[in-house]
């Protein structure tokens, strides 16, 4: 065991449990903490009854936390946290609030690391594109080679250029996903779902599949998706940019979140 890369997910939903399993099948040691799992995990997967207990025997550490708490297990970790741990940041949020984790956590010594989730977990699981940034990124791609994870590194970076870069991304990718939406509902209320879906099919090849997979995905995943507008528009905001779509993507997504709760 002892030589075996030893690995703490804290935030046990959709993705950590997703990347806990994925990383026991692959032979790792896995340490876990959610104060509410609610997921399956592998019984090969050490539950521990705190974050600060998860961390402590971990080579690498993957917050993948909520980013309304992210703050508050970093003040929680910081006392012991080591600087031959990483801390692999992966909460959505802007990079302002990577920035600021990074300065709570500074007095450990603790190698940070922005590890953006660049695309849904399921199905690829541990697989996800990851996107990583700041100053010891390349150092714990090299830590973790051996596993093979599709992880990109922003070279000569900083905490935050990989949370902008996701963010960014989502503008276009969720902003799209709003547009199908509101298409396919309007076009079922009308009765023209087969012409509403052969002028979006012209602008994205023809594919009823993304098309069902936007909106499915949509409303699936509308609540974590609208925090994730939420910090793109506080994003724009810091930068002075008026967010007028970015804000329709998120109210969007709150009105098929409300329709999946009845």
């Amino acid at each position: 065991m002892s030589g075996k890369l030893k690995i703490a997910v804290l935030g046990l939903g959709e993705a950590g449990s997703h990347f806990a399993n994925d990383l026991t099948n692959l032979g790792v040691v896995v340490f876990g903490f959610d104060p509410k799992p609610i997921h399956q995990l592998n019984a090969a997967i050490t539950v521990k009854y705190s974050n600060s207990e998860a961390v402590q025997e971990a080579d690498i550490i993957f917050s993948a936390n909520l980013s309304s708490v992210s703050e508050e297990i970093a003040e929680e970790l910081v006392k012991v946290l080591k600087p031959n741990q990483f801390f692999c940041e992966m909460n959505t949020s802007g990079p302002e609030k990577k920035q600021k984790i990074a300065s709570i956590l500074e007095p450990s010594g603790v190698k940070m690391i922005d590890l953006a989730i660049m695309a849904p977990v399921p199905p690829k699981g541990i697989m996800t594109p990851l996107l990583a940034s700041g100053e010891f990124a390349t150092e714990f791609s090299e830590k973790i080679k051996s596993l093979n994870l599709d992880i990109s590194v922003l070279e000569n970076s900083k905490i935050g250029d990989a949370a902008t870069r996701k963010l960014l991304r989502s503008i276009i990718y969720k902003g799209i996903a709003a547009v199908v939406c509101e298409a396919m509902e309007a076009g079922e209320a009308f009765g023209m779902e087969t012409y509403i879906r052969s002028q979006i099919g012209s602008l994205i090849g023809g594919n009823d599949e993304l098309i069902d997979r936007f909106v499915e995905g949509s409303r699936t995943h509308a609540i974590r998706r609208m925090h994730e507008m939420e910090a793109v528009i506080e994003m724009l905001d810091a930068k002075g940019i008026e967010s007028i779509v970015t804000q329709g993507t998120r109210n969007n997504l709150e009105k098929l979140s409300l329709m999946s709760s009845k």
